[in-house]
C-alpha cells in the first residue's frame, strides 16, 4: 500500500480544469439572467457603502444579500454542480451554509453588530478603503478574469454563483461592518473564519490546476488581514 506522504497535491484533484470552468458556464447558463442581476445589486450595495460606510441599514441590506449568496452557492454550485466531481465539495456545502445562517444571524445588528446611531463612525479608513477595493474586484473585476485568461466569457465566476467572489465580497463587508460592544467582535471575528479558509482553499486547488488565478483569493485574503491589523492602530472616523 502506498504511503500516505507520498501523495502530492494533483493526486487529490479528482477533474480537469476544463470541466471545472465549465461548472461556472453551466450555473451562469441555467440561472440566467441572474448573473447580470447579480453584479447590478453588487454595484448597488458597493454604492451604498461608498456613501454611507458602516450604516445600520446598509449593514443589514449587505448582510441580507450576503446571507443569500452563501445558501445560493451552497446549493446550486457546491452542492448541485461541483459535489458529482469531488467529494469534498459537500463537506465545502454545508460550510457555505453555515456562513449563510451566521451572517444573516448578524442582521439582528442591535446585538451581534452592535450598530446603532453614530456606528458609521466605527469603521476605519484602512479598512473602509480596502473593503470597498474588495467588494469592487468581487463583484465587478473578479469575472472578467474568464476572459483575461482566455475562456469564454460565459464561464465568468460572478458573485452569489461562485464561491470565490462571494467569499471575498463578505471579506469586504466584513471590513466594512461596525462592532462596537465585545460581543459584536467576538461575534464578526467567527464570521471570517469560513470566507478566509475558503480562500486558502480555493488557492491550493487553482494551483494545483496550474492556474495563477490562485493569487486572487490569497491577495485578497492579505489585504483584508492587513487592513484589519493597520484598522486596530488607526483612530476611527470622527
Amino acid at each position: 500500500m502506498t504511503e500516505w506522504w507520498t501523495y502530492r497535491p494533483g493526486d487529490f484533484l479528482m477533474f480537469s480544469p476544463r470541466i471545472y470552468w465549465r461548472l461556472f458556464e453551466d450555473i451562469n447558463g441555467a440561472t440566467w439572467p441572474l448573473p447580470v442581476l447579480a453584479v447590478v445589486l453588487g454595484v448597488a450595495a458597493l454604492g451604498w457603502c461608498w456613501r454611507r460606510p458602516g450604516s445600520e441599514r446598509v449593514v443589514g441590506l449587505a448582510a441580507l444579500l450576503l446571507a443569500a449568496a452563501w445558501g445560493h452557492v451552497a446549493w446550486a454550485f457546491l452542492w448541485q454542480r461541483f459535489a458529482p466531481i469531488q467529494w469534498v465539495a459537500s463537506s465545502f456545502a454545508v460550510a457555505f451554509a453555515v456562513q449563510a445562517a451566521a451572517v444573516l444571524a448578524s442582521c439582528w445588528q442591535a446585538r451581534w453588530t452592535g450598530t446603532g446611531p453614530g456606528a458609521e463612525f466605527g469603521v476605519s479608513q484602512p479598512g473602509r478603503r480596502a473593503g470597498l477595493a474588495l467588494a469592487a474586484w468581487a463583484t465587478v473585476l473578479h469575472p472578467l478574469l474568464a476572459g483575461v485568461q482566455g475562456r469564454p466569457w460565459q464561464q465568468g465566476e460572478v458573485f452569489g454563483l461562485a464561491p470565490d467572489p462571494t467569499a471575498l465580497a463578505t471579506l469586504a463587508w466584513l471590513l466594512m461592518t461596525p462592532a462596537t460592544s465585545p460581543m459584536a467582535r467576538r461575534w464578526r471575528a467567527l464570521l471570517w473564519v469560513i470566507p478566509v479558509l475558503w480562500c486558502v482553499v480555493s488557492a491550493a486547488q487553482l494551483f494545483t490546476m496550474g492556474a495563477l488565478q490562485g493569487a486572487v483569493p490569497l491577495a485578497g485574503v492579505g489585504l483584508a488581514l492587513a487592513a484589519l491589523h493597520c484598522g486596530r492602530h488607526t483612530p476611527k472616523r470622527e
